[in-house]
């Protein structure tokens, strides 16, 4: 296969393992180790004498048995308060108290991954905060450092070290830190190069108008060359002032579910280590070829950076099988798109626009080209190692961003998410108080909307 391989990998029980541990709650830090047969329950509750001793209350009642337990203001409800607790599973009425105490409480969540079969009513943990991040970046499923027996660098020890640069980068990277710039060596730059003057040969032809508008200004803007590898973190600040997006480093590939999440804050987890020199058009894994000349230009397109977020959003959350769906239509679009442009075909996808064998193939008539339907394309099975023999079409990244927001509705999960900008937060919105407050922010935007209209109006009127 040569240089198109994804990220998020055909998924497997393995992308979709769950964590034994405790996760981070609306922001707050709690190093407890879940023991065996627990689960973590965080509920809050209207300020008032007696309220924790109700709810303990309710847990006696029902035999439930507490490893631990901890109290702290409410964010969302400066007046009320939340209380953890982890909780015995292997004995008394777990089901039964935590239905209780829902009745009793403004907001109830189960967040052990683990056990939300066993108590019938919990979700996945996810990320509520950009920094959480930190809490999966370096749970890589592959690579990394180490490299498989039948990688082109399996036995060159000079490469290996290198890799082991790069991921040391990667493993000591925290949310907020600016990215450390890597010194590339000269046969790094050359393997750089020679995928970068072919495919540029390419994509007048072959990429659709969005990637073609932008990527003169990733030459001007962050040192695009053919004699210079970029830096994550020029690209990174330049994402961030085209759409808010932003690069962080990753040692090898992440899980279908925790990638995804990243997507949700406007995050692409992006290694920084590149193919082995003597195969520069071939890699067994995403590279920084992939990453930089594939992925990176459209995040920089105000639509495809809301449509790649909306698959991020869709996922927290999202049960394993929903994952899974969610994975492939991203193979199928942010991986492997394609689009229409004058009634010709166009490429989206980095897969693609990575590949140089990949990208002229799949606009030829030998593969089986099918419209971009997510309730079909998340159940379409797909080989990682050959050319894809079915690509999507989409009409625009508008049309199959909607699309994708209708599939998103589909996710069997008791709550909504909104992405929050300003604080670089998700806001779960499972109860009034939540709604309440989006409520307000729409009618605030919509009266800037009025106004900007009128103003139109009477400017168009003069």
């Amino acid at each position: 296969m040569d240089a198109g391989l994804s990220k998020i990998k055909k998924p497997r029980s393995a992308m979709l393992r769950r964590s034994s541990s405790l996760q981070r709650y609306h922001g707050y830090v709690h190093d407890y180790k879940d023991k065996e047969g627990s689960v973590s329950i965080v509920f809050s509750v209207t300020e008032k004498v007696g309220a924790l001793a109700g709810a303990l209350k309710i847990f006696e009642t029902y035999g439930v048995t507490l490893h631990h337990i901890e109290s702290r203001p409410a964010l969302e409800d400066p007046s009320g308060y939340e209380f953890f607790v982890a909780c015995d599973n292997q004995t008394g009425g777990l089901k039964q108290a935590i239905e209780a105490l829902r009745a009793k409480s403004k907001e109830l969540q189960v967040l052990s991954r683990n056990l939300e079969e066993d108590v019938g009513m919990g979700v996945p943990w996810f990320p509520r905060r950009i920094k959480e991040l930190d809490r999966f970046a370096n749970q890589i499923l592959s690579y990394g450092s180490e490299l498989d027996s039948d990688h082109p660098g399996f036995t060159d020890k000079e490469y290996r070290s290198r890799r082991k640069v790069f991921a040391d980068i990667a493993y000591n990277y925290k949310h907020g830190q600016p990215i450390p710039r890597a010194e590339y060596t000269e046969s790094e730059v050359k393997a750089w190069g020679t995928i970068f003057r072919e495919l540029t040969k390419l994509y007048p032809t072959h990429a659709c108008h969005e990637f073609n508008h932008v990527f003169p200004l990733l030459i001007d803007n962050c040192g695009y060359r053919e004699d210079n590898i970029p830096q994550l973190e020029d690209i990174s600040n330049f994402l961030k002032e085209c759409t808010g997006f932003s690069l962080r480093p990753v040692a090898g590939l992440l899980s279908s579910r925790d990638f995804l999440a990243g997507l949700a804050f406007r995050v692409f987890h992006s290694t920084q280590y590149i193919r082995h020199s003597s195969k520069p058009m071939y890699t067994p894994e995403p590279d920084i070829c992939h990453e930089l000349l594939g992925h990176v230009p459209l995040f920089a397109d105000p639509q495809f950076a809301q449509f790649s977020q909306e698959i991020g959003l869709a996922s927290l959350g999202a049960p394993d099988e929903y994952i899974e769906k969610l994975a492939t239509v991203y193979w199928f679009t942010v991986e492997y798109g394609v689009c229409k442009e004058d009634g010709k075909l166009k490429a989206y996808g980095a897969g693609l626009l990575s590949s140089f064998g990949e990208l002229q193939y799949a606009l030829t008539d030998k593969p089986e080209i099918r419209p971009f339907e997510p309730v079909k394309t998340a159940v379409q099975k797909y080989p990682i190692t050959s050319y894809q023999p079915v690509y999507y079409v989409a009409d625009s990244f508008a049309d199959a961003k909607e699309k994708i927001k209708s599939f998103a509705s589909t996710v069997p999960r008791p709550f909504s998410v909104r992405y929050n900008p300003y604080t670089q937060s998700i806001e779960v919105l499972d109860n009034e108080h939540q709604v309440l407050n989006l409520t307000a922010m729409i009618k605030g935007d919509l009266s800037i909307l009025e106004d900007a209209l009128q103003k139109l109006l009477n400017n168009g009127a003069r």
